[in-house]
């Protein structure tokens, strides 16, 4: 059986043509919602780099290299559904908002609890809601496209409360024996609720973008209908996520800081205009060049990576909680947000809360 990829044999991936966030990608303006309460979870097994070096892992390099110290293991018991039902439920208490007055439930996550019915619908069901409700898959920078699609529906009126959740259980996508993968990604679940809120709020510019030739970079090559779970794929390691991280770590790079440029450019914004950063967190090296090449104020840039590594769809929303729980957050601030991953896709805004 061979190594059948998500692209076929007739286009292959050429890393020339990896876009990186084009000068020509469209910016936009969504104003007119706000935040009204966030929230997050992460499972309570904590699993510290030591514990790692004990099953032959290189602490020192797993610091030095990616920033993380420990990482959050969820359960076998415990499902997607489980940890951003965990994470909404906060959200909805910090809010003082009830389950019923949400109209709407989007997810972002691509460790669903099965390929149907969508994760989304079970998190709607544990709510004790009836919000229509969906999943969508964007990786690490799924949280970005689920809040926009979000904003849409309160932007023409349909909804007025739209709860957004990013969530992944990262350790079921990864392979023990990588020991270049493997500590780099753990469990967590974020949450906010968006609402109508004043021409002032929302997102000053924000733009998404996707580029499906660097789609092998970072991928699961099977269990889907291109590659079907199978004995032979077992074997084969084929359902782990797999990743070649130079490419992908000088990628993320460049988009990070062309995509961020794009947004400040598009509004005439500068640097020391943003109050607080949210970038991915995927890798220190990576935050910290961007924020160096951005010219932005390294204290105003938001990490707790070090506590949880890479939760993909759950990395930002997580952040963005924490940040408010912590009083990082104030009304009139600029907020700059960057989601950068798998797909290859990414997405960066300016949130004026």
């Amino acid at each position: 059986m061979s190594n059948n990829n998500s692209q076929s044999d007739t286009d292959p991936v050429n890393q020339d043509r990896i876009v990186v966030a084009s000068k020509s990608r469209q910016v936009n303006s969504l104003m007119g919602v706000q935040i009204l309460a966030s929230g997050c979870y992460a499972p309570e097994n904590v699993i510290h780099n030591e514990a790692l070096a004990e099953l032959g892992y290189d602490a020192d390099w797993i610091i030095q290299r990616t920033g993380i110290q420990s990482r959050c293991r969820a359960p076998e018991e415990q499902a997607c559904s489980d940890i951003a039902y965990e994470a909404a439920r906060r959200c909805l208490q910090n809010g003082n908002l009830q389950a019923d007055e949400i109209d709407l439930i989007l997810l972002a996550t691509i460790t669903p609890d099965q390929p149907t019915p969508s994760t989304a619908c079970h998190v709607q069901r544990l709510l004790g809601s009836n919000a229509p409700a969906m999943d969508l898959g964007a990786a690490c920078s799924g949280f970005m496209y689920a809040l926009v699609t979000g904003m849409q529906f309160i932007k023409t009126g349909t909804y007025q409360r739209v709860l957004v959740i990013g969530a992944d259980l990262m350790s079921r996508t990864v392979n023990p024996a990588d020991t270049k993968t493997f500590p780099l990604f753990g469990d967590g679940a974020g949450a906010v609720v968006i609402g109508p809120g004043t021409d002032q709020q929302g997102f000053v510019s924000y733009t998404l973008g996707a580029d499906g030739h660097g789609a092998a970079l970072l991928e699961q090559p099977a269990g889907g209908t291109r590659c079907p779970a199978s004995v032979e794929s077992l074997e084969q390691n084929l359902h782990y996520l797999q990743m070649d991280g130079r490419s992908v770590f000088k990628w993320a790079i460049r988009t990070l800081s062309d995509s961020v440029n794009q947004v400040l450019d598009a509004v005439s914004l500068q640097a020391d205009q943003i109050d607080l950063t949210l970038f991915h967190q995927a890798n220190i090296r990576i935050i910290d060049a961007a924020a160096a090449d951005l010219g932005l104020n390294r204290e105003d840039v938001f990490i707790n990576l070090d506590k949880y590594g890479n939760t993909s769809a759950a990395s930002i929303p997580l952040a963005l909680a924490e940040a408010q729980q912590q009083g990082k957050i104030a009304a009139g601030q600029n907020i700059l947000i960057s989601g950068f991953g798998a797909g290859l896709a990414w997405g960066a805004g300016v949130w004026r809360w």
